[in-house]
Formats: C-alpha cells, sequence, structure tokens
C-alpha cells in the first residue's frame, strides 16, 4: 500500500470538499474516492435495515453481509448489494446517518480496510474527515478546507434547492444539523474531525472553486518536489 499516492482533503460538513476534490482528481489525473459518500450508504442501508442504529451489535453484524461497489462516478458513485446509492445519499437526513454510524469504531475499521484497496496503484484524492489524521496519516499531501457555519449551511441549502430535496427543510434547520454535526464528528471519541498538524489550511469562504481546486494542485505539485529531492 503506497500511502504516499494520497492527497487528502479533510474538513466539515459543507466545507466544499467533495467537489473540489473532484476538480483536483481531474487536474492531476487522479482516482477520487468520496469517503462520505461511504458512510451515507452503510448509515443508510443499515437503517433501512433495521429502522435504527441504536443496537451497535446489530449494525456490526450487518457486516458480514455487506459488499460495497465503488466505481467513483458522478451517475453511479457507491453500490452495496448491487443497490445504487449514489442519489439517495444526498438527501438531507442521511447526512445525521452518516455521522451516527461514523461513531462505531467497526464501522470505521470496515471502511477504512475497503479505503486502502483503492490506494494500492494509482494517485488517489480522498476526501473526508480524518483522511490526514486516522485513514492516511502518512499521505503525501493533506489538506484541511473549512468555513464558517453560516457559509457552509447556505452552500448546502442552495445544493438542496437546486435538487429539489428541501422537502420543507428551512436555511434555519440546515444550520442547525450542521452545527450539531460538527459537534459530533469533533467530539467523538473515535477519529475525530481535526486538522493534521501538517495539513494546509485553506479557508474557502471567500474564494471561488476554481480558486481552492488550484491552491490544492499548486500545493500538491510543490509536495512532490519536496519528497523528490
Amino acid at each position: 500500500m503506497n500511502f504516499s499516492q494520497v492527497i487528502a482533503i479533510d474538513g466539515p460538513s459543507g466545507s466544499g470538499k467533495s467537489t473540489i476534490a473532484r476538480l483536483v482528481a481531474q487536474k492531476v489525473s487522479a482516482i477520487y474516492v468520496d469517503t462520505g459518500a461511504m458512510f451515507r450508504a452503510l448509515g443508510y442501508f443499515c437503517h433501512q435495515e433495521l429502522g435504527s442504529l441504536s443496537a451497535t451489535d446489530q449494525v456490526i453484524n450487518i457486516l458480514d453481509r455487506v459488499k460495497i461497489e465503488y466505481p467513483g462516478g458522478d451517475q453511479r458513485l457507491i453500490l452495496i448489494n448491487g443497490e445504487d446509492l449514489t442519489q439517495t445519499i444526498r438527501q438531507h437526513h442521511v447526512s445525521a446517518l452518516a455521522s451516527e454510524i461514523s461513531l462505531i469504531p467497526a464501522v470505521r475499521e470496515f471502511l477504512l480496510t475497503f479505503q486502502h484497496t483503492l490506494v494500492d496503484d494509482h494517485l488517489c484524492v480522498m476526501e473526508g474527515r480524518d483522511i490526514g489524521t486516522v485513514g492516511f496519516p502518512h499521505s503525501l499531501c493533506k489538506i484541511f478546507l473549512t468555513a464558517s457555519a453560516e457559509v457552509r449551511a447556505q452552500r448546502r441549502y442552495n445544493q438542496l434547492e437546486a435538487k429539489g430535496e428541501l422537502k420543507g427543510v428551512n436555511l434555519k434547520q440546515v444550520l442547525q444539523d450542521m452545527e450539531e454535526r460538527d459537534h459530533r464528528d469533533s467530539h467523538r471519541v473515535e477519529a475525530p474531525l481535526r486538522r493534521a498538524e501538517d495539513a494546509k489550511l485553506i479557508d474557502s469562504e471567500n474564494m471561488s472553486i476554481e480558486q481552492v481546486s488550484d491552491m490544492v494542485v499548486e500545493y500538491y505539485r510543490q509536495r512532490v518536489k519536496e519528497t523528490s529531492r
């Protein structure tokens, strides 16, 4: 496993990780890996099976019969047991399921093992919340992408509105849910959301998507030069 072939992009919900990671992957000819989509898909799948994620032992037992496929495309991003969940996992309520199931250490280990299989022979741009600290701590390039909760909530609200997925959810609710998830993710015992000491901090609040992606690519190329000396 070549950890040096990982560009890790971490940050809180709504910070633009998915959009930036996709662009960066295109610009450096890498594979885009959305680890958050894996937690969303698994959270949704287990909730559908059990009706709740509160019984940790039952969730763990389900893992034995879970098969994940990650085509990684915009149209078919992730499948579980053959079911394409690409669109389903973008529903607003699935964010809470992802956050809840991510608290289970066995789930994190299960998905990390799967993620490691994707890195063997390819440069990967991986985005999540603990890629640079826990998942791939020896990543070649680490980025921590952030913005204020208000800006992130507005972005998420606009995204849901554009897709017609608001379903009665208002901006205030999106902001409240985001702040609650920030707290859960940053205070969980297992792999909390935090910036790695050697991660480059990028505040995207007043930057365009192109500006942020170009900054990441520039930093990646700088790291390649530094490590090849």
